[in-house]
């Protein structure tokens, strides 16, 4: 339960953002079904790639940066500063939070790292999860930011692609956007997936999702809904 609740938390979008229209409804209680209907329009067409092309810096400078007290368990010493850190970033109203650590600074850094997240899994125009940016498989070319987190025994990584990233990178969030957008294409399908990626092994494409836990739950999502079975 706390974690849905975390979820229903920062997906939240207000209708009052600028060029941003959402609508949604849900019904929730103990033994009630969720149901949720969402729309969202943006008049800027750039989506949640502008954002996650930024430095750190840059982006925080689009939020708005609270502290609290932290509430739960953690020791006495928990709760006699205001470590915690909640970030509204302002362009599209998403929040994201950390509460786990005593170090005001890592915090930031935390919740920082979430947003990022919370951003790549959206879609072009920062819908949910299910409106990806559109890929023709006929003529697809993986972009460079999806190139970099692969695994370097992936026959089309170039070597001046660097070493592989990993999920602690704050590039990692932009290679996530483009990894997502392929396996929606290919509905779900993690062979089909890596034929396209240039990986000979499905174990590899499949290490690589489950090593984000924010990756692993959106591709988990989406096949489920395809009758496929979660990666675990």
């Amino acid at each position: 339960m706390a974690a849905q609740s975390l979820w229903r938390l920062f997906l939240r979008v207000p209708s009052s953002s600028p060029g941003l229209t959402a609508v949604a409804t849900a019904r929730r209680k103990f033994g009630m079904s969720c149901q949720m209907s969402f729309s969202i329009e943006s008049s800027s067409g750039s989506g949640s790639r502008e954002f996650l092309g930024l430095s750190d810096e840059q982006l925080v400078n689009q939020c708005e940066m609270s502290t609290f007290k932290s509430s739960g368990p953690g020791g006495q010493h928990r709760n006699k500063r205001e470590s915690a850190v909640r970030l509204k970033h302002l362009p599209t109203g998403i929040i994201a939070q950390a509460v786990e650590d005593r170090s005001q600074h890592k915090n930031r850094a935390s919740a920082l790292a979430r947003l990022r997240t919370l951003l790549a899994l959206k879609g072009p125009n920062l819908a949910f999860r299910c409106f990806r940016n559109s890929v023709d498989l006929d003529t697809y070319s993986p972009p460079r930011e999806l190139l970099q987190i692969l695994p370097s025994k992936s026959t089309i990584r170039a070597s001046d692609c660097g070493p592989q990233i990993g999920p602690n990178n704050p590039k990692f969030a932009l290679g996530m956007v483009g990894l997502l957008d392929l396996i929606f294409a290919v509905e779900g399908s993690i062979s089909a997936a890596a034929k396209f990626l240039g990986i000979l092994s499905t174990g590899a494409l499949s290490r690589l999702i489950l090593s984000d836990d924010s990756l692993r739950m959106a591709v988990n999502e989406l096949r489920t809904s395809k009758g496929l079975k979660p990666l675990k």
